[in-house]
């Protein structure tokens, strides 16, 4: 059986829509349909002002019209069912063979009229859903948006036609979103909508247009990147009021022109109720979704791509999905690196040593001076909320951020900041060895880097603070330099810790660590210092060359998201035989026993 496409194209005003009609219009197997339920929408809403309402509900032209113009608004008297059986013919007229696309543009608020269970317009005459005169006919939905302030600007140079007083039902963002939370409901399965951004036409026309004719399951042709210029036999009557621009173009021209404009304060309110819907469908179109690599490629674990995370001020926490997450560009860890964090891990149902990294978060917080910070209730509550909804009991990571907060103005003084400290709980789906962290059990390398550690006479590393800059420098140099990570020395040329992680060497039986006046005394550090005691282990922590690492028995990093990580060559030199040692070994294996230990780990709560 031969099959038509019909495409509801759904938008708001001023988005490209009509420019998009032109393109689909262009094909040699498309007719297109202008906004096929307006004239009922108005003859509805007549409280809204257009200068041609009364010409358009009557199917009479307006006195300003155009010669030979009258057919246009004789058709607008035609419901859309009957519109579409008219273009289904007309393919078949144009050699189709009632093969090809039918392209409606709507406007989202006309979306009231639309019946989206049967594809029809709503009290209108007999519905085509299924086939007309032997020909399949399927219904498919595209979502057209725009950036809601670049339509404001439009829409308020088009003021003389409408008038300038925008609402939000105006703006029609928001039933876009109704207009998507209906076509995903139907009850047959055939929930499936296209989300274009019509800036990604302006910027790539060619990409995007190849991009949605795919999803509609449609051939792409050449012609839908040029029209010609001037009306078009599909334009509304209502054309001569709003088309000017897109009269004077020929096709989609690559490339956004920036004005620079003055937003009128009375359209915020407009502005603010749509930008969450518009977020919304922001992540659902084909930029953004092609904007890196495609998620098997990036994500170590395909689950990570869907994590949930919980951030707010105390009282105002909630749990965000991860595309929708962030924090305010007025919050200090944006304004300055004003936080502090932990990096917690997850084990068979518990975490290991909370209370103990909650105690150094807490610790670091006063030390940086915050104020009306969260209380310990209240971060338990968000990581168990966190990983609960996540659903993770194991083989997982948390990333915990509390910042100084958000503050009234952009300033580096902690009196702006007026609203409380920002958490932040972010745990990921992340195994001690991989992509993402280290390889235990073949080891890493190290280089030595030229940067060197923070002393407590500039930023001390006992506040586990936000300032990173100090380590990813370093982190730079072992990534360009094809190594794991990089020894930091400190100001006098001993060895500090890693950029990540403390740093261990065994020496003729003895377990040797840098003692903490320039590194972080890290919770993992401590840990195996405990457990070196408990099994017959010698320990020292002193000041270490890096000579003494070149030359030493073996050499092992500690952290709390790697855990014990051997090191096998640092600067380009073996470690010993270049193989993971046998203290090394004994410590990975008893570290490995802490989360059934008492004591060492927190419950988490069923769920």
């Amino acid at each position: 059986m031969q099959a038509a496409t019909v495409v509801h194209c759904w938008s708001s005003p001023r988005s490209r829509s009509t420019a998009l009609l032109y393109s689909f219009e262009a094909r040699s197997d498309c007719a297109a349909l202008d906004e096929p339920l307006y004239r009922r929408w108005l003859e509805e809403n007549q409280g809204v002002f257009r200068p041609y309402t009364k010409e358009l509900i009557n199917g009479r032209p307006h006195q300003n019209s155009k010669p030979g113009d009258s057919f246009k608004w004789k058709r607008e008297k035609d419901d859309m069912n009957t519109r579409i059986k008219s273009a289904v013919d007309k393919l078949s007229a144009m050699g189709t063979g009632g093969n090809g696309v039918i392209f409606l543009k709507h406007m989202a608020k006309h979306c009231s009229l639309y019946d989206f269970e049967k594809d029809i317009e709503t009290h209108g005459s007999a519905s085509i859903t299924d086939a007309h005169e032997g020909i399949q006919i399927k219904h498919k939905h595209v979502i057209l948006i725009r950036d809601p302030v670049s339509m404001l600007f439009s829409w308020d140079a088009a003021s003389a036609v409408h008038n300038s007083n925008i609402t939000p039902n105006e703006l029609g963002i928001v039933q876009l979103l109704s207009i998507y939370s209906d076509v995903k409901s139907r009850t047959d399965g055939n929930g499936s909508i296209c989300v274009l951004d019509s800036d990604d036409l302006a910027s790539c026309p060619k990409i995007t247009l190849e991009a949605l004719c795919n999803d509609l399951d449609i051939p792409f042709t050449i012609q839908m990147l040029a029209w010609k210029d001037g009306p078009h036999e599909c334009d509304g009557p209502w054309a001569d009021w709003w088309y000017d621009d897109v009269h004077k173009s020929s096709g989609w021209s690559v490339g956004i022109t920036q004005r620079y404009r003055t937003l009128d304060p009375k359209m915020l309110p407009a502005l603010k109720t749509s930008l969450s819907a518009y977020n919304f469908f922001k992540h659902l179109t084909h930029g953004y979704r092609t904007r890196g690599p495609p998620p098997k490629e990036i994500y170590e674990d395909p689950r990570n791509e869907d994590g949930l995370i919980y951030i707010g001020a105390p009282g105002h926490g909630r749990l965000i999905p991860r595309e929708f997450a962030g924090v305010s560009p007025w919050d200090s860890s944006v304004q300055g690196g004003d936080a502090t964090w932990e990096g917690i891990r997850v084990y068979r149902g518990k975490i290991l040593s909370l209370d103990k990294h909650l105690r150094r978060l807490f610790k670091s917080a006063r030390a940086l001076g915050f104020v009306n910070v969260h209380s310990k209730e209240e971060v338990v509550t968000a990581i168990f909320r966190c990983l609960a909804v996540n659903g993770m009991r194991d083989g997982a990571h948390m990333r915990l951020t509390l910042t100084r907060g958000e503050k009234c103005t952009s300033s580096m003084n902690p009196a702006f900041n007026v609203y409380g400290t920002t958490l932040i709980v972010l745990a990921e789906w992340k195994p001690t060895e991989g992509k993402t962290t280290y390889d235990n059990s073949k080891g890493i390398s190290l280089i030595t880097s030229s940067v060197r550690r923070n002393s407590p006479s500039t930023c001390d590393s006992k506040i586990h603070h936000n300032n990173m800059i100090n380590n990813i420098l370093p982190k730079i140099q072992a990534n360009l330099a094809g190594a794991a990570d990089a020894l930091m020395l400190d100001v006098d040329g001993f060895v500090s810790e890693t950029n990540a992680t403390n740093v261990f060497m065994v020496d003729d039986g003895v377990l040797m660590t840098p003692h903490a006046d320039h590194c972080l005394p890290g919770i993992t550090r401590e840990t195996v210092l405990m457990l070196a005691e408990e099994i017959g282990i010698k320990t020292q922590v002193r000041r270490i060359s890096l000579a003494e690492f070149h030359s030493a028995d073996e050499v092992f990093t500690t952290g709390t998201m790697g855990e014990l990580t051997p090191v096998t060559m640092i600067d380009g030199r073996k470690i010993s035989d270049g193989k993971k040692g046998v203290l090394t070994q004994r410590l990975q294996e008893v570290y490995s026993t802490l989360p059934e230990r008492p004591g060492w780990a927190t419950e988490i709560p069923p769920f």
